[in-house]
Parts: C-alpha cells; sequence; structure tokens
C-alpha cells in the first residue's frame, strides 16, 4: 500500500517541494534560510512524534473489523487506527487497494512498500483517528504474534546491516548493458544491411535489451535509487516509457495491487485471468460448476505455451497499457510511450521503413514475450492460491512464492526475480542484496515451520505446466459433475 499524492515513482508520499513546505511550517524560519534553519524530512518526522497531543479513542479489533468496507475504511499501522476512506480517491492504487487491509493490521505491508516510512507517516497525521486498547494484541487473535515479531525484528537487523540501501553503479551497469545492444543493434543493420538474417540477429539483440529494460524498471518502481524524488520518477519514466514502451503509471497500480494482497483471489489482479485462464484449486472448481466454458481449461497448458507466453506482451499487456492511458488522458505517459516509437523509427526507419520497422518493433515484443511470462509465472502460478484468509505479511508471500536455484545465469536471465520470496518480503530491497538475505529468510521458515521453496529453473518452468494442467483437470470435474442449472 502506498499512500502518496501521485501514481509515481518509487512509492513515495510527496516530491521534495513538498517536503521542504512541511519543513517550513515545523521550522520557524523562512524560506531560503540557511540549511541549519530547514529540518530533514526524517527530523521532522521525529519532532512532530514528539508533540504532545491529546488523548486518543482506544478502539478493540473488534470495533476496527466492523470498519472494512469500500465506504468505510479503516486500518492499523503500528498501533495506531487511521480512516482512510477519505484518502482512498487520492490513492494510486485506487480504493481496492486500500479496502484490501480495510479493518486489518498494515503495519508490516504499510513499510514494506515505502522506501521511507518515517516520511510518509508525516501526512497519516490527519487520518489518526485512534489506537489500540492497552489490552488488545498487536496484530489480530488469528495471526502467529511470535511469527511477526520475530520478522520486524528481521526486518530491524536488515536495516542494520544497510541491505536496504542500493548500489548506484549497478544500476547503471544495467542501463549501460541495455543501451550497448541497442547501439550495437544499429550498428550491425548500418554496417551489414537489413537482409532477413540480419533483421534476426538485431531482433534477438533489441529483445535482450527490452528484457533487462523490463527488469530495470521494475527495480525503479520499487527503490528509492536517487535522493530527490524526482529522479526517481524521471528514472522509471524514461526506463518504462521510453525503453519500454509502456505505461509508468499503469504497471504501478497493477503492480502495487499484485504485492499487496499476492495469490489472494481475486485481490491480486495477477491471478485474476479468467477468461484465459482457470488457475489455483478455488477458481477452476467456480467455473466448472457455473458451466463457463470461454475455452476448454482441460487442455490449457497446452494454449498457455502455444499462444499465451507469446501475446502476453505485445497484445494483452501492451493493450491494456495503452487503453489505461487513453481513459485516464495521462498526456505524460502518452509522451513518454509515444517517443518509444519515435526513437525505433528514427533508429531503423532509414534502414526498414514505417511498415517493416512498425513489424520489427513487434517482432522484438513477440520474442520478448516468452522469456517475461516464464520468469514471472514461474514463482506464483505452483504457488499456493486462496481467498483472504488474513494471515501474517511473511506467511502470506512465503506461501505465495518461490525462489530459483542461484547462479550467475539464473541472476541475470531473471533479473534476480529468482529471489522472488525475499523480493516479496522486501519490495524496496535493491536485487543485489537478496541472496545475502536469503539465508536469514530460510532460517526463519525453519523456525516457524514454513516450506522455502527453492528449485532449478527448468523444474520452475515444468511446474507452470504442471499447475495448469492440474487446474484444468478441476475444471473439467467440477464441470462434468454439476448439471446445468
Amino acid at each position: 500500500m502506498m499512500f502518496e499524492e501521485k501514481p509515481e515513482g518509487n512509492g513515495s508520499l510527496v516530491d521534495e517541494n513538498q517536503l521542504h513546505l512541511g519543513a517550513r511550517h515545523q521550522a520557524n524560519s523562512k524560506p531560503g534560510a540557511s540549511g541549519k534553519a530547514r529540518l530533514s524530512a526524517r527530523q521532522e518526522a521525529n519532532d512532530k512524534c514528539d508533540l504532545p497531543r491529546k488523548s486518543l479513542n482506544m478502539y478493540t479489533w473488534q470495533e476496527i473489523q466492523r470498519h472494512n468496507q469500500e465506504t468505510d475504511q479503516w486500518l492499523v499501522i503500528s498501533r495506531k487506527v487511521y480512516d482512510v476512506t477519505g484518502w482512498a480517491d487520492r490513492h494510486p492504487g485506487g480504493r481496492k487497494v486500500l479496502n484490501d487491509y480495510a479493518g486489518e493490521d498494515a503495519t508490516d505491508v504499510f513499510r514494506a512498500m515505502h522506501p521511507d516510512p518515517d516520511i510518509v507517516r508525516l501526512y497519516l497525521k490527519p487520518l489518526l483517528i485512534g489506537e489500540l486498547a492497552p489490552e488488545e494484541p498487536n496484530q489480530e487473535r488469528n495471526k502467529n504474534s511470535q511469527l511477526v515479531e520475530d520478522f520486524q525484528e528481521l526486518w530491524r537487523t536488515l536495516e542494520t546491516m544497510n541491505l536496504f540501501n542500493a548500489n548506484l553503479g549497478f544500476f547503471f551497469l544495467h542501463l549501460a548493458q541495455i543501451l550497448t545492444l541497442e547501439a550495437l543493434a544499429w550498428v550491425i543493420v548500418w554496417h551489414f544491411g537489413s537482409g532477413w538474417l540480419v533483421t534476426m540477429f538485431i531482433s534477438c539483440l533489441l529483445m535482450v535489451a527490452q528484457v533487462q529494460s523490463a527488469f530495470l524498471q521494475h527495480d525503479m518502481g520499487h527503490l528509492s535509487i536517487f535522493k530527490k524524488s524526482k529522479w526517481n520518477r524521471l528514472m522509471q519514466k524514461f526506463v518504462m516509457g521510453h525503453l519500454k514502451g509502456f505505461s509508468a503509471k499503469w504497471w504501478n497500480n497493477q503492480h502495487s495491487k499484485h504485492h499487496v494482497k499476492t495469490n489472494i483471489y481475486p485481490k491480486d489482479p495477477d491471478i485474476d485471468v479468467g477468461p484465459f485462464f482457470v488457475i489455483g484449486d478455488l477458481q477452476p472448481v467456480k467455473y466448472g460448476k457455473k458451466k463457463i466454458k470461454f475455452i476448454n481449461y482441460e487442455k490449457q497448458h497446452l494454449y498457455f505455451h502455444v499462444v499465451w507466453a507469446s501475446f502476453l506482451m505485445p497484445v494483452y499487456l501492451n493493450g491494456n497499457s495503452i487503453l489505461m492511458m487513453y481513459r485516464r488522458r495521462d498526456w505524460e505517459d502518452i509522451a513518454w510511450v509515444s517517443s518509444f516509437y519515435i526513437r525505433y523509427f528514427i533508429t531503423f526507419g532509414p534502414f526498414y521503413g514505417i511498415l517493416r520497422t512498425t513489424v520489427l518493433i513487434y517482432l522484438v515484443k513477440f520474442l520478448e514475450s516468452p522469456w517475461i511470462t516464464y520468469v514471472t509465472q514461474m514463482s506464483h502460478i505452483p504457488m499456493k492460491m486462496s481467498q483472504e484468509e488474513n494471515q501474517d505479511w511473511f506467511s502470506t508471500q512465503v506461501l505465495a512464492t518461490c525462489n530459483v536455484e542461484q547462479s550467475f545465469f539464473n541472476d541475470w536471465f531473471t533479473g534476480h526475480l529468482n529471489f522472488q520470496i525475499e523480493h516479496h518480503l522486501f519490495p524496496t530491497m535493491p536485487r543485489h542484496n537478496y541472496h545475502k538475505v536469503a539465508p536469514l529468510v530460510k532460517s526463519l521458515c525453519a523456525k516457524h515451520g514454513l516450506p522455502y521453496v527453492n528449485k532449478p529453473i527448468l523444474k520452475a518452468f515444468g511446474d507452470i505446466f504442471r499447475a495448469l494442467k492440474k487446474s484444468g483437470a478441476l475444471w473439467k470435474e467440477a464441470y462434468c459433475m454439476h448439471p446445468e442449472t
């Protein structure tokens, strides 16, 4: 969940101008005064926490849990109770993301989705309505309080180890790799011409660049790589819009929903893929009982590999991105995405012409699509999918994700998404630190009897096939057993 003004960049609530404005209200100094007179945003947050306040209302969990409707949304963060109903319309993920945690403890997800929670807490203050009664536990009574405490202690340990600090050089080397591949493709066409063998070769180079751009934009969407939020937002728009040709705001909107309720049906949009597929154990039975048959789901595992893997990026996701931009009249994102196509026409148009350059663009997207599809789906489709069970953050993410064994190739090929467990537990952690965290997460799973699934990459790909086949069989059984009504 991200409490922020604009659905942009890395999840930061406010830009630099807003922070300075807040500091000027807090500090009795003129705008433009010396650095000593201006409080840092973090110091300001600490100072505000120390200010005396009126006594707050006390609430029980039973009272809080009643406020879980779209028009009445309360949630708890660090024992403080917030009414976020009026904020929901300004939330980048829309009302649905906030409603997903309404009536629940959101402490861990709040911290997980914000690179700097201290700054965001400044803007939570107007939403504060009370706190948990002293006799109430920190979390709902159905949650494993010891596991929650152990996970929070692990988080503090990782902060002490500075594992949430990004290595700027790592990400610039990644960007340099992408730009080098694109430049090399242009040099090859310029030198060797535009024959079909050359076209296929440069398409493969551009495809690799596009895949690595997807991984880099994924980083930009989660991290505060730069100290100033405006540079984070600009970098994400450059990578997502200019290098990838997708709307950054559309990606942020969808991806936040996926992270806050991973594999929870129907709250996670990444698993709400009907009518194209039925996945998990619940959706197939639901479709079967209702006699829903858009395709023969018994054969969906074949359809996935033959059709869906190739069309996911160029047709489904690309179409949704364009549709959202134009529905919202988001001219800034439209300009960035347009620059992607303009760049291709300027770069390759002189060699191929307009029509063949258009074909080249979509050939690259079709080649890229299976790679992205397998990497993103191998860690979720074979894992637990359920309806809302209100589990703790740690259990939810561990049960809904799995890892792929580490190697230099696997790290590069997956953009470090082979550490999917660590990525979902700590979305704002830079990926070059996942391997350092993995042993600690595995140890915590062992302590509390949770599976820590780590597979060879080929097995992970095969498990997509097997999981889809199993779900198709569940649909077929339910479809045949229940007569039409």
